[in-house]
Order: C-alpha cells, then sequence, then structure tokens
C-alpha cells in the first residue's frame, strides 16, 4: 500500500502543476495513469468516479481524491487531495504576489493571451479522452453531438439535457 500511496502523491503533485485552466485539463492524464498504468480502475469506473466528482460542489480536480480513494482507501485519498491541491496552491500563492506586482507590464498581457488556448486545448483534450472511454454506440454519438450543439446554441439547462439524453438511452434500452 505505501507503494500505492508514493504512486498517487506523484501523479498529482506532477499533474497539479501543469493544470493550466483548471483540472479539467489533466482528466485525460488521471484517466491514463489510474486505468492504464497503474489499473487502480476500469475505464467504466473511472467515467463513474468523473461524473460523480462533476455532480459534486467543489472543484472538478476532486476526481483525484476519488480515485485516491479507489486505489488505497481513505489513505490514498487524503494522500491524493495534498498532492493535487498542496503543490499547486504553494506556487499560485507565489506566483500571484509577483503577478500582481506586474499588473501594467506589457509582457503580462502577452503572456495571457498565450495562455488561454493551452487551457482552452487541455480542455478540449479532456473532452476526447473521455468519449474515447465511453459507450460506442452510434446511438451514444447522436446523442452527445445533439447535446453539445443544444448546448453551444442555446440556453437550455444543462440538467434538462441531461435528463433528456438518459430518458432517450432509457427508452432505446427498454
Amino acid at each position: 500500500m505505501i507503494v500505492t500511496l508514493v504512486q498517487l502523491f506523484w501523479l498529482f503533485a506532477l499533474l497539479s502543476m501543469v493544470a493550466f485552466g483548471g483540472g479539467a485539463g489533466v482528466i485525460p492524464d488521471i484517466q491514463r495513469a489510474a486505468v492504464g498504468t497503474y489499473h487502480w480502475l476500469t475505464a467504466k469506473e473511472f467515467l463513474d468516479l468523473f461524473a460523480i466528482s462533476r455532480t459534486a460542489p467543489g472543484p472538478g480536480s476532486m476526481i483525484a481524491v476519488l480515485v485516491g480513494q479507489k486505489a488505497a482507501g481513505l489513505a490514498g485519498a487524503a494522500v491524493s487531495f495534498i498532492a493535487m491541491f498542496g503543490p499547486s496552491s504553494v506556487v499560485v500563492y507565489g506566483v500571484a504576489r509577483f503577478w500582481n506586482r506586474a499588473a501594467r507590464k506589457p509582457w503580462r498581457a502577452v503572456v495571457e493571451r498565450a495562455l488561454a488556448p493551452v487551457g482552452i486545448g487541455m480542455t478540449f483534450a479532456t473532452g476526447l479522452s473521455l468519449a474515447r472511454g465511453t459507450e460506442h454506440e452510434p446511438l451514444s454519438y447522436a446523442i452527445t453531438a445533439a447535446a453539445t450543439l443544444t448546448f453551444a446554441f442555446t440556453s437550455i439547462h444543462p440538467i434538462l439535457l441531461l435528463a433528456t439524453g438518459a430518458s432517450i438511452l432509457l427508452l432505446a434500452a427498454g
């Protein structure tokens, strides 16, 4: 179990340092490590934990705690939490102090514009990674595409879209 705790710590400590744009950007890496490298959980279990982390209050990167709990119980959850939020919080504190002092420097705006696409790209990669781990049926793809387009071009509440998609899948299965 000590080996697993060390693996959890290093995985989440390193990922916390590259979580540009929020924790969503490192979801593919968490999935790859937890499912493919360490085999702490299956692809289905990962998707279930991802869904739980998205519906629970708090940051989306709380999936780290759920993965840690699945891999090594309560100790794994604690180690994963500290590793995911500790190192990056210390760095953010230090950078924020420096960043505030550079408020009127021209390079700051350039850096902000340069980091925006990085965050967007990492979030897009998360979506692709999760899509690869889902059911590979035409109806599921059609529902996902329809929900994405509806969400992008209307103001329909996401819960309504989720309920509609789930209802269609339940009707098709029944």
